[in-house]
């Protein structure tokens, strides 16, 4: 009997960095980018209320790495989707070091610098399985109209 596991992660988040875009020897591309995350929550005790931020380090491969490279700046909102991963090298001078990073494989644009909300889902099957859309600039695939986001707290009636 085999025993099943899980290895999935998804965040919402705030791009602390531009995504670095790299190729490998292959020319297979890799894009690697920081992200936030961040929770706040009152202690049972009834003391101030608390803030915690997180930092995470998140690769993306192939065809989504680039689209990464083309779409994401540091402080917009993604959603991101994937899996954890260790790994481990020693340096030139003989110390072992490890990193602990999210490699996805599907991401979604919520929010750029300039207000606006995307509706990018890019999930690496999707940009492996479309042959057209790898010929076509990624930014004809952006709606032509964005919503602008308006501030309606003080409508609120509660």
């Amino acid at each position: 009997m085999s025993v099943r596991s899980l290895n999935k992660v998804m965040l919402i988040g705030n791009l602390t960095r531009d995504p670095n875009v790299r190729y490998t020897p292959n020319s297979t591309a890799v894009a690697s980018f920081g992200l936030a995350t961040n929770r706040s929550w009152t202690p049972a005790d009834g003391g101030d209320k608390q803030e915690r931020v997180d930092f995470h380090n998140v690769v993306a491969w192939s065809k989504l790495a680039e689209i990464c490279g083309q779409l994401l700046h540091k402080g917009d909102k993604v959603f991101v989707e994937g899996r954890i991963q260790t790994r481990d090298w020693k340096t030139e001078s003989g110390e072992v070091r490890k990193v602990t990073e999210i490699v996805i494989d599907n991401m979604m644009l919520l929010s750029s610098r300039g207000g606006k909300f995307g509706e990018e889902d890019m999930s690496e099957s999707s940009a492996d399985n479309s042959s057209s859309s790898s010929d076509k600039n990624v930014e004809e695939s952006l709606p032509a109209e964005s919503a602008q986001v308006e501030d309606v707290s003080d409508d609120i009636p509660f």
